[in-house]
This record gives structure tokens, sequence and C-alpha cells, in this order.
């Protein structure tokens, strides 16, 4: 098709023409004759390329299906859940690894009961998880959620029922170092509980057993938190035919050992002699409490016994005085200080001698009046009742025999 027409204005970029029916059109200056002005006739020819039209159409027919088998021939797989291990208060799930295809992961998410539990950290990594904290003989039903830029896919629910505290079958046991006899014993009572042993730390392994606490198995165990007991564990759990705390039973958990020196001296102290010189019966230790006992005992007796009486010398007069007037002055002075109470006892002691030493002195005046009576010629009568003179308290009588 040839089509005449006339250039009006001429630009750098875009040239003017018109059609013969007075239309414009611009046209690119760059495909036009390079000495063309305005008021110039040109011939155009237009025509369809059919050859180049199908070479493009096959071109872009091929990126089709590259970009398809590229990223839209397969999708990211549902993900496939099962439970590995379950126990009284705790269940292991696992799953096959996420396969995304040409899709980006968004998340993994597990639901416990139609609720989020929780997302799942490194779902590229982790093909496995523990959900502890459960309640004993309960069901419950867990499923994966994977999200991804190609879209959402859940997969099937997976019910699991928690063990009895008689069922044992779900406890896995890793051991490590352990003595030949030892190891042996307990390879025995895990088989008749229903138990299991598994080489090496998993995470459905509920408790390492062994003796001594060191090497690489025990390390992994304490970090990941697994409990570590002794082997005396499982021969209780045997005995009691049920699950038992792990609070006794742990590695560095005390246990009764051999008594101290303290204790072994206690026990072995005897008892005090009686007042026969007889020992204790059968010649056993006496505990601290039958010793306390005994001390009560000698107590009780030393307070039933009667106060001395008082003696009838001159001496003891005096030290009844002083005990008398020493309560006077305790009772009467409470809050005076003990060296005004030492000095008062001292100048009471003075005043009781230089009193003692008048009396004597008054009975001697008298012993010397009763000598000379006879000499004056009075007769025996009249010398027996002069000689009949009442005792004074320093006769040798007490102070309560003057008195009476």
């Amino acid at each position: 098709m040839l089509v005449s027409l006339t250039v009006g204005k001429v630009d750098a970029g875009v040239t003017v023409l018109l059609t013969p029916d007075k239309r414009l059109i611009e046209f690119p200056s760059i495909l036009l004759p390079p000495n063309i002005v305005s008021g110039s006739i040109v011939d155009i020819t237009v025509a369809r390329n059919s050859a180049s039209e199908s070479e493009a159409d096959s071109r872009f027919a091929a990126l089709q299906d590259k970009i398809f088998s590229s990223f839209g021939a397969t999708e990211p797989s549902t993900p496939v859940l099962r439970c590995r291990n379950a126990t009284q208060t705790s269940v292991v799930l696992e799953w096959d690894p996420i396969e995304l295809a040409t899709a980006d992961l968004i998340s993994l998410s597990l639901y416990r009961n139609g609720q989020k539990a929780g997302n799942i950290p490194r779902p590229l990594q982790m093909h496995s998880t523990k959900i502890s904290g459960l309640a004993v003989d309960t069901e419950y039903a867990f499923h994966l959620v994977l999200r991804t830029t190609a879209g959402t896919f859940a997969s099937r629910q997976v019910a699991v029922r928690t063990h009895k505290m008689t069922d044992l079958s779900g406890v896995t046991i890793t051991t490590g170092i352990l003595p030949a006899a030892t190891r042996e014993a307990l390879t025995s009572a895990v088989e008749r509980i229903g138990a299991k042993i598994v080489d090496g730390v998993r995470i459905d392994t509920t408790h390492f057993v062994t003796t001594e606490g060191r090497g690489v198995p025990w390390e992994k165990a304490v970090e990941m938190n697994i409990p570590v007991v002794r082997p005396e564990w499982v021969e209780a759990c045997e005995r009691n035919g049920r699950i038992l705390g792990v609070t006794k039973f742990y590695l560095d958990a005390l246990r009764p050992g051999p008594p101290s020196e303290d204790q072994t001296r206690n026990n072995n102290a005897t008892p005090p002699s009686t007042a026969g010189g007889g020992s204790s019966s059968g010649g056993s230790a006496a505990t601290p409490a039958q010793q306390q006992q005994q001390q009560q005992q000698q107590q009780q007796q030393n307070k039933s016994l009667p106060d001395p009486p008082p003696a009838e010398n001159g001496v003891n007069k005096e030290g009844d005085k002083k005990k008398e007037e020493g309560g006077a002055s305790d009772s009467g002075s409470d809050e005076d200080s003990n060296e005004d109470d030492n000095a008062t006892e001292r100048g009471d002691e003075d005043k009781m001698k230089a009193n003692a030493d008048e009396q004597k002195v008054r009975l001697e005046d008298k012993e010397g009046q009763k000598v000379a009576l006879p000499a004056d010629g009075a007769p025996e009568g009249d010398r027996k009742s002069e000689d009949e003179v009442p005792p004074t308290p320093a006769d040798g009588g007490s102070f309560q025999d003057v008195q009476l």
C-alpha cells in the first residue's frame, strides 16, 4: 500500500505530515530522507510482515513454556505429621522434610486441639519437636500448617493420648558410664517394665541413667534438660509398678552415707554411772535423749533432799546471820552494784566479829562472879541457884534455841 504525504513542519525529532484529506500525522524525522523540507511530498509503502510475526510468536511461546516448567510444574508438599513417642506428660512429634518446590517459606506452625501452639523454629532443618506439660491420660489432636508464597498447606490431624502412671512403655533411657554388672541389671529391669534403651541422646530420650557425671553424652543430656538419674530409679519404678519422680534419684542428690565422727562419738558415749557404781542396762550406748532424761532425774532427786539442819557452833550462827542479812540486803538493793554489796558484807562481818568478842568478855565476867560467891560463905543452895544461870547465845546454842 502506497501513501503520498506532504511534509508540513520539519523538526529534529518529529515531522508533521499532511494527508490528502488534511489530517496531521506525526512521523519520526529519522525515518525520512535527509534532504526534505516543508512542502516536500514523500511516498510511504505499508505492508504486513507475516514471517517475522510467526517467528516472534514462536519465541514468545517458548519463553512461556520455560517459565512454567521452572516455576509452575511443582508446588510445595503438604506436611506429613506423626507421633514418635508419648509419655505421661509429654509427646514427641516428627514430620517429613518440607518440600517447597519453587516457593518461599513463610512459616510452619503447630496446632494443638485447633489452637495455635507456636511456630516451629528453623523448619527446614528441624523435623521433630517435643511438647511437655501435658495432662496424664488425656487425648490431644495435633496438626501442622505450612504457609508459603505458593499458598497454605495443612497436614492431617494426629490424635495422641498420654500414658497412665502405670504405663512405662514411653520411658526411653540412654545410659552413660555404668559398671558392667549394673548395666546388665539395668537392661534386664528395663525389659521387665516395658521401657526401652536407645543409643545416644535424642529428642525422645526421657531419662539419662549413669553413675558418673562426665562424658559427651552426659553433657548433651544436661544441655537438653534431660533428667540425669541413678540406676536405683529404674529399680524403684519396677518395685512400685508405676513411674516415680526423679527428685530423690538425681545423680547429684544426697544419698544416706556412713555416720559422721560426731554421731559416732555420741552413739558410743556411755551414760554416767549411778550411785551404786553400776552402768546402764546391757552396757549399750546411751542416746542424747536418754542422757538428758537421766540428768533431769538427778536434778529432781537433788531437789527432794531435805535442807541440812542448822549447826550449833558460833561460826555457823554467824554464817546464818550473814545469810539472813545478806538476803535482806539483796532483796532491798537489787539494783546496786556488785562493789557496794561486797563492801556491805565486809562491814557486817566486822560487826558480827565485834559482837562475838563482846559476848565472850561478858561470859568470862559471869564465870568470875560465880567462882567468887563460895568465898563469901553463902549457902550451897544459893550457890546452886546462882550457878544455874540461863545459857546465853555464846554457850553453844543456836539463835533459834535462845529464843525458844
